[in-house]
């Protein structure tokens, strides 16, 4: 059986611990070699990032460089395409073959809005999504959504492991309580932020002026 390929996208702006730590905690969950962080290049469903593709590509290349069981891809960053997701798991798929299994990480939120994406009825034809939830989670899903998800989802590991596409699964986890915008707003206050984030990357946002209003 072929090794899955997992991978977390984001806007990653900046990357932080608390996007480190889930990322590790899912990789030893899942027992896979590594999990992969994808920095969008412009995301579609959110605001523009307040530093560019390229700074957020160096924050978490710097990030994982010292963690071999997570992993850094620029697919997005270095396409000539908006960043989404159905045309990055079009990519992968290309690249990886149509028996590895491809799991994408998406948090609860992203999830609830999943019918509203970019070609969302092709997604899972594409990958298997691993929602990761708060413990105790009861989340109610509008009737698109449950159309979208309906007969995909289980709570067999196995399945999210061994099937190529097509699987949803939910996987509880307790995320540290950190936030980009609370990063950024420090920053842009003149306080520091370490200890949220990578040393490497403060001292990078540090050495590009990045986050700063004035």
């Amino acid at each position: 059986m072929k090794s899955p390929y997992v991978m977390m996208g984001g806007t990653f702006d900046p990357i932080h611990h608390g996007h480190l730590r889930t990322a590790l905690e899912i990789q030893q969950w899942l027992n896979v070699p590594k999990v992969n962080l994808v920095p969008a290049k412009v995301p579609v469903h959110r605001e523009s990032p307040g530093s560019s593709a390229e700074h957020r590509l160096a924050m978490v290349q710097h990030a994982v460089a010292d963690e071999p069981a997570l992993g850094c891809n620029a697919l997005e960053i270095e396409s000539s395409h908006d960043s989404y997701t159905v045309l990055t798991l079009e990519k992968l798929r290309k690249e990886h073959g149509e028996d590895t299994p491809l799991i994408m990480i998406v948090g609860m939120d992203a999830f609830l809005k999943l019918h509203t994406w970019f070609r969302a009825s092709e997604l899972l034809t594409l990958a298997n999504i691993l929602v990761v939830a708060r413990p105790g989670y009861q989340a109610r899903f509008c009737e698109v959504l449950k159309a979208l998800v309906d007969g995909h989802i289980t709570a067999d590991k196995a399945l999210l492991l061994a099937r190529p596409q097509g699987v949803v699964c939910f996987h509880e986890l307790t995320p540290l309580a950190i936030s980009a915008t609370q990063i950024r707003n420090l920053i842009d206050d003149g306080l520091s932020a370490r200890y949220l984030l990578p040393e490497s990357v403060r001292r990078y946002i540090d050495d590009n002026q990045l986050y700063r209003t004035t």
